[in-house]
């Protein structure tokens, strides 16, 4: 039988979830052909172990080493045979027949290269899963703290929708790495995710090139999951994610928008550095209970400043090294 769906979950020391992922994936289709792969990014947590006993039926691929988000899930992509591919995060759980819905979705929209579902919280709240494409103007307001003060202003947000609540169905700029499903024809000219990115930053890239690609990125909220968010990341050292971030978020800038891009957004990385360092420091002198609190936010938009006055290459994220943790995340 032919397969109709490929289902990628990329894995790292997030058990747990990866057990109650799978599990829900049993009940996500009715008639399609359906095969699932488990690409393990080296962890030390018996997920793979687990895999092997209970869910004998998946394709399990084990990593010697940590590979990073994007290329850990291009190994999985590789290895799929799909119509349909769908990238999964490990603490994600399928609501109802929600891989169903997309892809009857998607059949009835041949246009369609990308679609994702409404991403809800634990308590199933609306969990924000939609983005525009950084800009200065909301790369600006982020950086100054105008898309705090007014979260759910269009003009004044981020890149994040958060004055979007996932009531309709509509394109969108960019879907957030949780939860994807690509065509497989259309993932022939758009290609896999950009391996330069090792984490965060491959989503936006991706539905760039979706974009550019002459296919749609759709948001579908007739296709409901919950995503407990945090995951694999959230063992990592608050410096290395931010910085992390920082420098995927200069790459994408030097690759869609050249030098004179990468400058500018630069300049308003320092600039929302600068805020931050400024704004922790108020909080230190003006109170002491927060004293301990305020010098670590001191220390870690410091360490992002040089880092980004030192100019190193996006390219490295992954040689980063801090004194929190010798492990790198998988999920992006």
């Amino acid at each position: 039988m032919k397969v109709d769906i490929s289902v990628i979950i990329l894995s790292w020391d997030d058990r747990q979830h990866l057990e109650e992922c799978l599990e829900s994936l049993s009940h996500g289709l009715k008639s399609r052909a359906m095969e699932v792969i488990v690409v393990d990014n080296a962890s030390t947590d018996g997920s793979p172990e687990m895999v092997e006993n209970k869910f004998p039926q998946v394709n399990l691929i084990r990593n010697r080493e940590n590979l990073g988000f994007s290329k850990g899930n291009n190994i999985g992509l590789r290895a799929s045979q799909g119509r349909y591919v769908c990238l999964l995060n490990s603490d994600i759980i399928l609501l109802d027949d929600c891989l169903e819905a997309l892809a009857d979705y998607m059949d009835q929209h041949t246009e369609i290269g990308m679609i994702g579902p409404k991403i809800l919280n634990a308590d199933q709240t609306h969990q924000s899963s939609c983005r525009k494409f950084p800009n200065w103007r909301n790369n600006f307001c982020s950086a100054t703290g105008l898309a705090n003060v007014f979260r759910h202003s269009k003009f004044f947000s981020g890149e994040h929708m958060f004055y979007f609540k996932g009531d309709r169905t509509m394109d969108v700029d960019v879907l957030v790495g949780c939860f994807w499903v690509a065509r497989r024809e259309a993932l022939r000219d758009y290609g896999l995710l950009d391996e330069d990115f090792f984490m965060y930053g491959e989503d936006v890239d991706w539905c760039k090139r979706c974009w550019k690609s002459g296919w749609r990125v759709t948001f579908f909220p007739g296709a409901r999951a919950i995503h407990y968010g945090g995951g694999s990341s959230a063992k990592k050292d608050v410096v290395w994610v931010e910085m992390t971030q920082q420098r995927s978020l200069l790459h994408y800038w030097s690759k869609h928008h050249g030098k004179f891009g990468q400058f500018g957004i630069r300049a308003i990385l320092i600039l929302h550095r600068l805020v931050r360092w400024g704004s922790a420091l108020a909080k230190r002198v003006m109170r002491p209970s927060c004293r301990r609190k305020s010098k670590n936010r001191m220390q870690l938009n410091w360490a992002c400043l040089q880092d980004l006055f030192a100019g190193s290459s996006p390219e490295s994220v992954h040689r980063i090294e801090n004194s929190g943790t010798t492990q790198s995340p998988s999920d992006g």
